[in-house]
């Protein structure tokens, strides 16, 4: 093996971490890429692209970024909508390195987030021309519900839902009757 080839996985090899302001423009430029290549930018798009900090950050989300050599490969938004339920947006991994399993590892990392929060449950809502994004999200348990409009995207045709565990504190166990 010659010393420059990669004895890990691709996936092993990356880092996730929670937004940085130095990170801001790959996550407009990754989602913007996808968004355009596929639909038109929307009213929404631009809120959450251009001012993440406020429109995820500061009610309670958090946009996490996948790193392999210190170089942004992929990003995955976490909305908080209320204390019970989360919302996966802007998923986005660079075209070179799908195929490494980074798309798996931001939404397990978003579910993980979403969890520790409290929620019981989190949605994605999307449209079916994006079919391997469909099927990631239904192998990790997200399953279809019925799509609700709340205004936002014109091209959602899609919503997918997966309750999580409570995390309500065991139950005290009973006084001895003495």
């Amino acid at each position: 093996m010659q010393g420059n080839e990669r004895t890990k996985e691709p996936r092993e090899a990356a880092t996730v971490v929670s937004y940085r302001e130095e990170f801001r423009d790959a996550f407009e430029r990754l989602n913007r890429d996808w968004i355009e290549t596929y639909f038109v930018l929307e009213d929404a798009d631009r809120q959450v692209l251009g001012n993440p900090e406020a429109a995820i950050l500061e009610p309670g989300g958090q946009v996490f970024f996948v790193l392999e050599d210190d170089r942004v490969q992929g990003t995955c938004a976490v909305l908080r909508h209320d204390g019970e339920t989360f919302e996966i947006a802007k998923m986005a991994v660079a075209p070179a390195a799908r195929g490494r399993g980074y798309g798996d590892l931001l939404l397990e990392t978003a579910v993980r987030f979403a969890a520790e929060a409290g929620a019981q449950r989190v949605v994605i809502v999307s449209n079916t021309v994006l079919e391997p994004a469909i099927q990631l999200y239904q192998k990790d348990g997200f399953v279809q519900v019925p799509l609700t409009r709340d205004g936002r995207y014109r091209r959602a045709n899609i919503r997918l839902e997966r309750r999580l565990e409570s995390r309500a504190p065991a139950a005290l166990p009973a006084a001895d009757a003495r």
